[in-house]
């Protein structure tokens, strides 16, 4: 068995990754996959204390966020494909769609 600190430096070293991504990057493809990469480590996380406590309920939740972030990137990645549609762009500095 592998023991908790290493699942917890995997996530951590997985949801630094995902943030450096999220912060430096411009082209909203890179930043979705880094957000779903940060999810997928809080998930490690929730698995790892889960094993480790010797309850379920943290794996049957871990399978109910995993099918929720599914649907997200989902529709994240639709309206993402009509906005790149009309505009020819995914870039975030020129999405302004939201601003005053």
């Amino acid at each position: 068995m592998i023991p908790l600190p290493l699942y917890l430096i995997l996530s951590a070293a997985l949801f630094i990754i995902g943030l450096v991504g999220v912060l430096t990057r411009r082209n909203i493809v890179i930043i979705l996959m880094c957000i779903e990469m940060m999810l997928n480590a809080v998930l490690i996380n929730l698995t790892a204390f889960s094993v480790n406590g010797g309850n379920l309920s943290g794996q049957i939740f871990a399978i109910f966020v995993i099918s929720i972030s599914a649907a997200e990137a989902a529709v994240g990645l639709s309206i993402l494909l009509v906005y790149y549609r009309q505009h020819r762009s995914v870039k975030v500095d020129e999405m302004n769609l939201m601003k005053w």
